[in-house]
């Protein structure tokens, strides 16, 4: 990059020592010290580039501590392990924040339902637990940059011939759906004309499609891909076309939530997520985590 700046001067300085008569040796010398001169000068430029770097890195806010709140049943997002020990993507990569941030880490686990009051109240700096990005969490509290995305996806059993899994497609195929969640509410709006058929639960829709019961289920891809490859399915069935990501059902993505009165946190938050992606860590607790293609 500096190549071409120094040649521009070189062949300047030999235009002038021409037009001088300058020849031989002193044309090569005053050369060489235009070379050096100039070298010099863009090396301070370069030096000066780091240190204004170094001084906005410096003025970025700092916390000794980073206070978090996750809560414990959520695998592989946030538990305990075998061992009794908090562990999960969520759980690791807090720890990855902090590191990137030089904090220590404070993490502790509440109810699901204690995590955002605890979090306005006071009680911690903030929550990773895997929550979603929505109009109505937004009237709660703010938001760090997304760090994953939580599609919905069809599932069928192996070797049907359910074919494409557009509207069109799915007229009067059995659908199976958990009531009062995001995904019963996209198959209402987008897959009128299917036979959506509502369950308690997503684990008593699955089971009704390992039974036949149903031709397809509509669920978390997350969770549906680790009970896809675990023993309870066994092995019975397969996710049925793309990913659904639509912001209005499934939210805007997962972050970690903050203060709305704390700015300077978000920042903090913010700049160490950037650091741990390019340094490769955020890829590696995804293929940790997430053996499974989601999307």
């Amino acid at each position: 990059m500096t190549t071409g700046p120094i040649m521009m001067l070189a062949t300047a300085f030999r235009s002038f020592a021409h037009s001088v008569s300058l020849e031989g040796v002193a044309v090569r010398t005053a050369t060489a010290l235009v070379l050096l001169a100039a070298g010099l000068f863009l090396a301070s430029i370069a030096a000066s580039a780091q240190d204004n770097e170094g001084a906005a890195q410096a003025e970025q806010p700092r916390r000794f501590v980073i206070r978090f709140l996750t809560e414990g049943e959520f695998p592989p997002f946030n538990y305990y392990d075998d061992e009794g020990v908090l562990t999960g993507f969520n759980v690791d990569l807090a720890r990855a924040i902090c590191l990137e941030a030089g904090a220590a880490c404070d993490i502790k686990v509440r109810p699901w339902e204690d995590l955002l009051t605890g979090l306005k109240r006071g009680d911690a700096d903030a929550v990773i637990a895997a929550h979603r990005v929505t109009a109505s969490s937004l009237a709660e509290v703010d938001f760090s940059d997304r760090y994953f995305h939580t599609p919905g996806r069809f599932a069928a059993r192996k070797g049907e011939a359910t074919g494409a899994v557009t509207p069109e497609a799915l007229d009067g195929v059995t659908v199976g759906v958990a009531k009062g969640t995001a995904h019963e509410a996209f198959v209402k709006a987008f897959y009128r004309d299917s036979r959506i058929t509502l369950f308690e639960n997503p684990e008593l829709a699955r089971e009704a499609l390992q039974q036949g019961k149903v031709q397809l289920v509509f669920d978390d891809a997350i969770s549906l891909a680790f009970w896809l490859n675990g023993s309870l399915s066994r092995q019975c069935c397969e996710f049925r076309g793309e990913a659904f990501l639509e912001p209005r059902y499934f939210g805007d993505g997962l972050a970690v939530a903050v203060p709305r009165n704390d700015p300077q946190i978000k920042a903090l938050i913010n700049g160490a997520l950037k650091r741990v992606r390019r340094s490769g860590r955020f890829l590696e607790l995804v293929e940790r985590y997430f053996p499974v293609r989601i999307y």
